[in-house]
Order: C-alpha cells, then sequence, then structure tokens
C-alpha cells in the first residue's frame, strides 16, 4: 500500500529540508527548487497511517455498538407487544433488520481495509 502526502512551497535556490510526520514517525527530505512546487512523497508499502488504523478500530467497534443496541431493540419489541403497540414493535423490528444490513456494510468494509 503506497500512501503519499502532497507539499506545495515556494522557495529560492537554496537547499531546504522539511520533516514529515507519518505513524508518529519523523522522517525529513532536502530538496532545492527555485520556484513553486509541487512533490509527492510516498510511504513505504506496509506502512500505515494513522487515520487507517483509527478506521480499522471503528469500523469493528461500529458493528458492536449497533449489536448492543440490537439486543436492546429486541427487549422492546416485546414490551411494545406487550403493551398492545403491534404497529411501534414493527417499527422496531424494521429498525434491527436495517441495523444489521448496516453491520453487513460495515463487515464488508473492514475486509477491504486488509
Amino acid at each position: 500500500m503506497n500512501n503519499e502526502h502532497e507539499c506545495h512551497y515556494h522557495h529560492d535556490d537554496t537547499p531546504h529540508t522539511h520533516e514529515h510526520y507519518h505513524d508518529g514517525i519523523a522522517h525529513t527530505h532536502t530538496h532545492v527548487h527555485d520556484d513553486d512546487h509541487h512533490h509527492t512523497h510516498e510511504m513505504l508499502d506496509g506502512d500505515e497511517s494513522k487515520e487507517e488504523k483509527t478506521l480499522k478500530i471503528l469500523l469493528g467497534h461500529w458493528v458492536e455498538h449497533n449489536k448492543s443496541h440490537e439486543e436492546g431493540f429486541a427487549e422492546w419489541v416485546e414490551k411494545s407487544k406487550n403493551m398492545g403497540k403491534a404497529e411501534t414493535s414493527q417499527f422496531i423490528e424494521k429498525a434491527i433488520e436495517f441495523m444489521k444490513q448496516a453491520d453487513n456494510m460495515l463487515e464488508e468494509a473492514e475486509k477491504h481495509m486488509e
């Protein structure tokens, strides 16, 4: 996986060094340029950005979080039926179905992060 970030600078022809952070690790690049320029720094394969790590964690967390709500919803399906609120229970059941579909989509998204 290549991760990149872009730099935009205007410099004279003096060599300059600038520092970048990838996943909390600093490294520097030295350049000489005499005009506006645009350059891209690629991260080595296997490097993983902080955002990628965060997203992987969040995807799993969101699924578990949803499942905990689904359990609570299921309890209220029965309670609402016992209250004589059949339509309410049907909408809660439908919400559970949609949450399960969302969980499936989040799990698929997580697979594509590997």
